[in-house]
């Protein structure tokens, strides 16, 4: 069991919560990073923590990093200088620069928990007294126990919290399993299971747009709303990552630890406070309502091609696409379909919520009107960095007679003097992790209940189809959706700030 239960510590200023009162400091870190050589340590974590310190908006922080591979402290500093110059959204000089290699050291895993300690020792003598750690898993799922018990065996269990990546198993019974596991080290109160899709500012912005107008909140339900699409379709292919993607899928990659986690806000009932123990609550009353994910509501696909990447099977039937349909049994969302997408090497890539409203009656409006033609009126959000949100309508078209067509209202993130505020996700949500606010993570209740009702589709999935690369999917989507369209591809494009 772990050594004690952590502080729930706040963080005030520029990428803090507004809604969050208590304003004392963060403590100093130590930040294990676990996978500090990898693919995601490289594009998101070492960038998103360089930023974070030249900001200010972190404590003082040490970082330790650990891997596989047999490196220097200067060799590691040289590849998290390359990683930041190359992929980091803010770019920094050479003073800033030698200002955060300053705070890198690195420990090969081959150290063992006797080196990892000594490391992490080294780094907390340099930050002071009362110094929190916070031990970050960016590692392939197969890994995460050994790490765990290598924290365990290291003895940096104690002042400590714990990131962890996706997928969190890959059933019910391998979730159930470690959580088990990972309980026996921490508690629940010290693990974050991290989904960057919550970390967007698009994806925050559900909940503000939900409870802080009148004007939407009356008819989010359904008495109002006909169904919602989450569509997050990738041009990306496997990225080298055939031996992962082989063993998981489109599905236990994006639907559960992604898609399902949007829908939540888009489905949840008010919280009785924007605080992270009455939201995650209020998540997992959504999880618990959802009706098992059925063979015959799913529609499995694979891009042509996807048999000859190197690492996948000749006969490989692993889904490089999903589209599913998927209900909420509850007094809100009865009858109310939720349809999801996501795949790879598709035509665009997007990242949007739509939800589409009741059309009105069109007694009123005479034949050729234009009235319904262009489907119903639509409230969209765009999960992409500019959170960009759209409400569709019907409008009189200028000129004589009485014809009308689909006009629209946008507005960007982009557009506000805050635009340069906004925190890049894992940069937002290492922030959160470090002061103990498990808003936008996910718990163990959470993503077993999910597993739960996934389990007739992963005992029973349906063939996979084939569908041409840069195309939306196969064509058996749209008998899934009928008599209902998709919203992507879009027929307007967004419009950009002049």
């Amino acid at each position: 069991m772990p050594e004690s239960r952590p502080q729930s510590i706040a963080y005030p200023g520029p990428g803090s919560r507004p809604f969050r009162r208590d304003q004392e400091p963060l403590k100093p870190h130590v930040i294990v990073l676990f996978g500090a050589t990898g693919d995601l340590a490289k594009r998101k974590l070492l960038p998103g923590l360089a930023y974070l310190c030249e900001s200010s908006l972190a404590p003082e922080v040490r970082i330790v990093g650990t891997a596989m591979e047999d490196m220097s402290t200067e060799q590691f500093r040289e590849l998290a200088h390359h990683a930041v110059q190359n992929f980091g959204t803010h770019k920094l000089q050479d003073e800033a620069w030698e200002g955060f290699a300053d705070k890198l050291t690195y420990v090969p895993q081959g150290a063992g928990p006797e080196g990892l300690t000594a490391a992490v020792k080294e780094a907390e003598t340099k930050l002071g007294e009362d110094v929190h750690r916070l031990h970050y898993l960016s590692v392939p799922p197969k890994a995460a126990q050994a790490v765990i018990a290598m924290l365990r065996d290291a003895d940096l269990v104690g002042r400590s919290r714990v990131v962890m990546e996706k997928p969190f198993g890959h059933d019910l019974a391998s979730a159930i399993e470690l959580n088990d596991y990972v309980h026996q080290v921490f508690d629940e109160s010290q693990i974050f299971r991290i989904d960057h899709f919550l970390g967007k500012e698009a994806a925050q912005n559900i909940l503000a747009f939900r409870f802080a107008n009148g004007l939407f909140e009356p008819i989010w339900n359904r008495n109002f709303i006909d169904h919602v699409q989450i569509d997050i379709p990738e041009t990306l292919g496997l990225d080298q990552r055939a031996n992962f993607y082989e063993s998981t899928g489109a599905y236990k990659d994006m639907v559960v630890t992604h898609l399902m986690q949007v829908m939540a806000f888009v489905a949840m009932e008010p919280p009785t406070a924007l605080e992270p123990r009455a939201i995650s609550e209020e998540k997992n009353k959504v999880f618990r309502s959802l009706l098992p994910v059925h063979p015959w509501d799913v529609v499995r696909g694979q891009y042509s091609g996807y048999r000859d990447e190197e690492g996948v099977a000749r006969d490989s039937d692993t889904e490089t696409f999903i589209a599913l349909r998927v209900g909420l049994d509850n007094w809100r969302w009865a009858g109310v379909p939720f349809y999801l997408r996501t795949g790879k090497k598709m035509a665009e890539g997007e990242r949007i919520i739509s939800i589409a409203f009741k059309e009105a009656p069109r007694t009123m409006f005479p034949a050729g009107s234009g009235v319904g033609t262009q489907g119903p009126d639509h409230l969209t959000f765009d999960l992409a960095d500019s959170s960009k949100v759209s409400l569709s309508f019907y409008g009189k078209r200028p000129g004589p007679g009485f014809r009308l067509e689909k006009l629209s209202m946008q507005f960007s993130t982009q557009e506000t003097e805050s635009a340069a505020d906004v925190l890049e996700a894992y940069e937002r949500l290492i922030l959160d992790a470090m002061r103990g606010d498990h808003t936008l993570f996910t718990t163990a209740e959470g993503i077993e209940s999910l597993w739960e009702r996934s389990m007739p589709l992963l005992e029973d999935p349906p063939p996979a189809k084939n569908y041409p690369v840069g195309s939306w999917g196969p064509n058996a989507i749209h008998q899934l959706i009928a008599p209902n369209a998709w919203r992507l591809p879009f027929e307007r494009a967004w419009r950009e700030r002049r």
